[in-house]
């Protein structure tokens, strides 16, 4: 029985996910941010041999699959996101070797291996990029080149466009070389390369085969919105972007949000690009066999451009288009009705026959603990882990590690480094991406170095992944006990029925036919709030705490009345009807 006023979401999911079978449905994946996750050498900077150390700890907290960001040899201005060679290690995370012995190891422990694969760009220190500063004939149309504009006033050379960078200032970047500008949509050091060249398309396709054939399970792709621009008029030059007009949110004309990106992102070309790859995926796995390789892809885009990179209905896409919808559109403020809202909006949307997904951090954004409050850590992971799909978490997470502050002076992220003292850091990323915090000796056991190359938490005593693991109760302790719930077949393959009680708590049911009825109570308010559950779903005279906030007045395997529960301030509880 509901009351009137309650507005009820019946969300099924979605057709022809009857069951699960292959290692990657409803998955649970984790994104290691290598830099930062383990120190095996000694250098303060984390590595290959690192992360193979504690493969074995992430399979035993429960995840499926875990993606790499970016590994391969790079001059690191971006930390690895301008690549000077994809088919090579970087030096200070190991050597191929180390790769491979990963690999190896993973599959020994049943975890799969994805990299982070950044195709919008290469390094200025790339071969590829040196050649074309030469004009080699093979690689003169690697990358966006133009002339330039004179100024009819000054009679000065400015750049094509007004197209401006992520990382602020002009996208065009003047070559004394080969005198002309090349297009870069993020650092100076990261050429745009040309998609309108066939030959670059076909190398990209190569560094997935390559790296499919060393034994990878799929690719997580950077930045796909910028793959493409537009191209030149009859005049042979670039249009000017739209300005957004608005002083109050954008006032800076140097940085990105000054003009709306209409001829740089999001191009039809991009999309029919990620069917390109999932082709060679497809191809790949059909010529080799094996277990299922995915795709999952990072785009900042339209909703609609969401659903598009699963599939246009002829032509298969993503597997995992990252949810960016949820993460850009809930936050601390958020009311009950809002998370519902964006959580019906994907199932509703999604086709036929794919998985929805969650994910909330990641190693560009503050972190979930510090961005909805430290009391919620525990409630954000019960929602993210408790809904239908696959769930993203960023290393850290589990721990509910928070931003680290970072002081202008040590400061490496290019858009902090771009910005001053007073701006720097709201834009910067480093606080997201300090060293792990492993356990209570020096530097959090992340390294024997005596330094970091980003400062370690002064909080490594009291909040690291040992601590957590010895503690009865711990965030770590409720994360593996969700990882082990989604399991059931009511997680794994059961409908969701979900609701806003008020502005301040979210119920909803998880059940398979025939299997057991659970049911998530998160109450995201300061306020306690007492629920007969049995208005909203049937569990009967008793239930059972499956898993709580660490804050919650409740503990796992509690028996508790649903028809005057008490949902304790920022507390998300798992609830299992009591046959």
């Amino acid at each position: 029985m509901r009351t009137q006023s309650v507005v009820v979401f019946l969300v099924l999911a979605a057709v022809g996910l009857a069951r699960a079978t292959e290692w990657w449905e409803s998955g649970n994946y984790y994104q290691i941010y290598p830099r930062s996750f383990r120190d095996s050498d000694g250098d303060g900077i984390g590595d290959l041999n690192g992360v193979t150390e504690k493969l074995q700890y992430l399979k035993d907290i429960g995840f499926t699959g875990t993606w790499l960001s970016p590994i391969f040899k790079s001059p690191m201005v971006d930390f690895g996101y301008d690549i000077s060679d994809f088919y090579q290690i970087h030096p200070e995370y190991g050597t191929m070797e180390d790769f491979e012995r990963l690999i190896a190891k993973a599959k020994e422990v049943g975890i799969k291996i994805i990299l982070d694969f950044v195709p919008n760009h290469s390094s200025d220190q790339s071969e590829w990029f040196k050649k074309s500063v030469d004009s080699d004939p093979q690689y003169k149309d690697y990358y966006i080149w133009h002339d330039g504009k004179i100024n009819e006033e000054t009679g000065e050379r400015e750049p094509p466009s007004n197209w401006g960078s992520e990382f602020r200032y002009s996208a065009w970047e003047w070559n004394d070389v080969r005198q002309q500008y090349y297009l870069h949509q993020f650092a100076v050091q990261q050429p745009d390369l040309n998609y309108r060249n066939p030959v670059v398309v076909e190398e990209m396709k190569n560094i997935i085969r390559f790296w499919l054939a060393k034994g990878v399970s799929g690719f997580r792709i950077d930045a796909v919105p910028y793959l493409f621009e537009v191209d030149l008029d009859r005049y042979n030059q670039y249009p000017d972007e739209p300005l957004t007009n608005d002083a109050e949110a954008c006032p800076d004309p140097d940085d990105h949000c000054y003009t709306q990106h209409i001829y740089t992102q999001d191009l039809p070309e991009t999309i029919d690009m990620v069917y390109q790859w999932r082709e060679v995926v497809d191809t790949f796995q059909a010529e080799h066999g094996g277990d299922k390789r995915l795709l999952l892809t990072e785009a900042y885009t339209s909703f609609e451009n969401m659903m598009l990179y699963y599939g246009n209905g002829v032509r298969n896409g993503s597997h995992i288009p990252f949810n960016f919808d949820f993460l850009s559109n809930v936050n601390n403020a958020s009311t009950a009705g809002t998370y519902v809202t964006h959580i019906k909006k994907w199932m509703d949307a999604m086709p036929k026959g794919v998985y929805a997904n969650w994910v909330l951090g990641n190693h560009d954004n503050k972190r979930v603990a510090s961005r909805f409050g430290v009391q919620r850590t525990d409630l954000i992971n019960i929602l993210l882990q408790t809904l239908p799909g696959h769930a993203i978490t960023y290393n850290g997470e589990e721990l509910g590690m928070t931003d680290v502050w970072i002081s202008w002076e040590d400061t490496v992220d290019p858009p902090a480094c771009n910005s001053d003292p007073e701006h720097y850091y709201d834009r910067s990323r480093d606080p997201a991406r300090t060293p792990y915090q492993w356990d209570a000796s020096s530097k959090a056991g992340f390294t024997s170095a005596d330094h970091t190359w980003l400062p370690v938490s002064d909080d490594y005593k009291t909040k690291n992944a040992l601590q957590q693991l010895r503690a009865p109760r711990s965030h770590l302790q409720i994360f593996k006990k969700l990882l082990r719930v989604r399991k059931e077949p009511s997680f794994r393959q059961g409908d969701l029925n979900i609701e806003a009680i008020d502005d301040d708590v979210i119920i909803y049911s998880r059940q398979k036919s025939d299997s057991d009825l659970y049911v998530i109570v998160l109450n995201l308010s300061g306020t306690a709030k007492t629920i007969d559950i049995t208005k909203y779903f049937k569990l009967g005279s008793q239930a059972e705490v499956i898993t709580t906030s660490l804050n919650s007045q409740h503990i796992d395997g509690d028996v508790v009345n649903p028809s005057a529960f008490v949902a304790n301030p920022y507390v998300g509880t798992v609830l299992v009807a009591v046959n």
